[in-house]
């Protein structure tokens, strides 16, 4: 999954806008190109902050993480004063906040989220780095590509998206991709990729049809991402299917879901609430319960930070303990005063071991009993696979360290016999990561550094399976 970097990806995936009040004491200006690498457990990420002076004598700029993409969103604090510089987001819980040297042109600061704190040094530069993807495709396609909208009557919300198809008669088989979690739009942009692009492109240059939609609340989706859950976006999928339906030059026996991780557990939950879904492609989807998926993640980063077993031990039954509470079909209010009652029989040593304090301790049950995780905690991986009876493909990464390959597949594997269902592929692709790139070890500190977006072997094998089933049709 994405969403479990809550440290910094959340924030730092998209650029934004910020205003800057001008000091009266600062002589010199702070215009210009400032450019940080941000270290944190599992990943390094280039961070540029553009300033710029307007006429009014105040300051706007923009933030960008060079190698997780572009985007803007606005802050809800910024302060100047003295050389000092305060940038703060209340929303997404993080803040930059140091000093300034104009004669040495640095910017040396502290980034925090929650309990989270890492230093990090801007330098001013001349221009932003560029980073190569030599697999996005390049305009003109040799296909047709149209921008799309269509509604979600029951959300009441106007999806929005691209719809590619080749250019011959027709009908087609066609596919919808499905995004993993966080906020994300139709290319599925991250860490300077982007994966849907490049599977769209494949897909139809070989002869099948892709629609790619951005999420709610993103690019030209209306409605609100924050407080939407997995359910309510595989509504939208279902509103995707029910868009290419009225498409002549669709194939209306021959639609099917591509979903990665967190689409990975929308594909099998729209497959058993509809027979319009012809079949399924699960990339590094979910078959165990997730909060096992959730601890496996922050183990490893856990470690990665050198954590004594004697402190792995205590996070590991304080994860279990709080995720215990999630799952529990109670309201919120009394959810968050059991894992307040948790947190308040915990020694003095143990607090400060697990790095809670009050503060803390409300962020991150504000988290836990969001909606998204309250749903996503009580989702049945099993259960749900068992009702599939559409072919379905399960594909993933050994290398995979998000959503680890072997206990996902099989327990897949095991779901979908267990329903009866015997058109499947299961297959573990070795060398590849949780984006399916070719990889060295799997870790997201990798994402950015790789230049291949997809592994052509990946693409190919999704690509060889559809056309299989689909001549079945």
């Amino acid at each position: 999954m994405k969403r479990y970097f809550s440290i910094c990806v959340l924030a730092l995936s998209i650029g934004l806008l910020i205003s800057i009040a001008a000091s009266d004491n600062v002589k010199k200006d702070i215009d210009g190109i400032w450019l940080g690498t941000l270290k944190v457990p599992g990943a390094e990420l280039r961070i540029a902050l553009t300033i710029s002076k307007s006429d009014t004598g105040k300051y706007t700029a923009t933030m960008n993480s060079i190698d997780q993409g572009s985007g803007e969103m606005p802050i809800d604090e910024v302060r100047y004063e003295n050389y000092f510089l305060l940038i703060k987001s209340s929303k997404f819980g993080f803040e930059f906040k140091g000093n300034v040297n104009i004669d040495e042109k640095t910017f040396d600061c502290e980034f925090r989220q929650g309990p989270g704190k890492f230093p990090i040094m801007f330098h001013k530069v001349d221009k932003l780095p560029r980073i190569s993807r030599p697999q996005e495709p390049k305009r003109p396609f040799p296909y047709n590509e149209e921008q799309v909208e269509y509604d979600n009557k029951n959300a009441g919300i106007r999806i929005s998206g691209t719809l590619t198809y080749p250019k011959a008669d027709g009908p087609f088989a066609a596919v919808i991709l499905l995004n993993g979690s966080g906020p994300q739009n139709r290319d599925s942009e991250v860490f300077g990729h982007k994966p849907f692009l490049v599977l769209s492109d494949y897909l139809t240059r070989h002869g099948i049809a892709v629609l790619r939609t951005d999420d709610r609340g993103v690019g030209g989706t209306s409605g609100r991402f924050e407080g939407s859950t997995t359910g309510d976006f595989t509504e939208d999928a279902l509103a995707g299917i029910q868009y290419l339906l009225t498409r002549k030059k669709i194939n209306p026996k021959q639609i099917g879901l591509i979903g990665h991780s967190e689409g990975g557990m929308m594909a099998p939950i729209a497959a058993s609430e509809s027979k319009d879904v012809s079949f399924i492609v699960m990339i590094a989807g979910v078959g165990i319960r997730f909060s096992d998926i959730i601890l496996f993640q922050k183990e490893l980063k856990w470690k990665n930070t050198g954590m004594s077993e004697e402190d792995l031990i205590l996070h590991r039954t304080w994860h279990n303990n709080v995720s215990e509470i999630v799952t529990q079909d109670i309201n919120d209010v009394a959810a968050a005063e059991k894992i307040r009652t948790l947190y308040s029989v915990l020694s003095k040593e143990e607090k400060s071991r697990l790095k809670k304090n009050p503060e803390s301790l409300e962020d991150e049950i504000k988290w836990e009993l969001s909606p998204w995780r309250r749903y996503a905690s009580k989702y049945n991986a099993a259960s749900i696979i068992s009702k599939v009876r559409c072919p379905v493909l399960a594909i993933n990464g050994s290398k995979d360290m998000q959503v680890t390959a072997d206990e996902n597949l099989k327990a897949i594997e095991i779901a979908l016999k267990a329903g009866g269902n015997t058109n499947f592929m299961i297959k573990e692709l070795q060398g590849l990561n949780h984006l399916l790139q070719t990889a060295d070890t799997g870790e997201e500190s990798e994402y950015t550094k790789i230049e291949e977006t997809i592994s052509p072997t990946a693409m190919k094998i999704i690509t060889n399976w559809i056309k299989e089933q689909v001549e079945k049709m």
